[in-house]
């Protein structure tokens, strides 16, 4: 068997613009590592800008999805494209704040059997048939939004969720994008109490 060739080799912090490094430096600090993501990307910095820059326009913005919703959508989606970084990495990001380490893999293997409530089932509904059958969307698939307390702006912030991430995980697959290792036990195991 041969290796795989890394045709897109993660960026050093030396050779980063101030602004990135700034960021992929903080990010470092808070988590204690810097997620492939950060330096595969940085390898083209105005991409880079903008990528982070729309990703954080939909994931850190406050509106009626909370942070573990969007998650949600993030790793659903993202098991249904294939994409082994999201699904780890958002995974962990799931299990942290919805505090439950069976949530994640539930949702990128089977989502229907992952125990949703109603509402978090028509939302998860709703954002994979965005990421795979776009062109199907009709005003019935608002109603079952609205059916559940959706607004038409929930629904533009799931959908968008599911898009950017479409994107995301074509790219992670296209440049060979392998999650952290410490992505796979975050939020697994309670932290021992101090």
């Amino acid at each position: 068997m041969t290796q795989a060739v890394d045709r897109y080799p993660v960026a050093t912090l030396a050779e980063l613009p101030e602004d990135i490094r700034a960021r992929v430096v903080a990010v470092q600090e808070k988590s204690g590592f810097v997620p492939t993501v950060f330096l595969k990307l940085a390898r083209r910095p105005d991409e880079f800008r903008a990528f982070f820059a729309y990703h954080d326009a939909l994931m850190l913005r406050e509106n009626s999805l909370s942070k573990g919703e969007k998650e949600m959508v993030v790793v659903a989606t993202s098991g249904a494209n294939g994409c082994l970084y999201c699904v780890v990495a958002h995974g962990a990001i799931l299990r942290i704040y919805e505090k439950n380490p069976l949530i994640a893999d539930q949702l990128a293997t089977s989502w229907r059997k992952a125990g949703l409530t109603p509402r978090q089932h028509a939302m998860i509904s709703f954002a994979m048939k965005v990421s795979l059958h776009s062109t199907e969307i009709d005003e019935s698939d608002f109603a079952e939004l609205h059916r559940h307390g959706f607004s038409d702006e929930d629904a533009w912030d799931i959908g968008a969720i599911a898009a950017f991430f479409a994107l995301s995980n074509r790219m992670a697959n296209l440049s060979g994008m392998m999650p952290n290792p410490e992505f796979y036990l975050l939020g697994r195991v309670p932290k021992p109490k101090p």
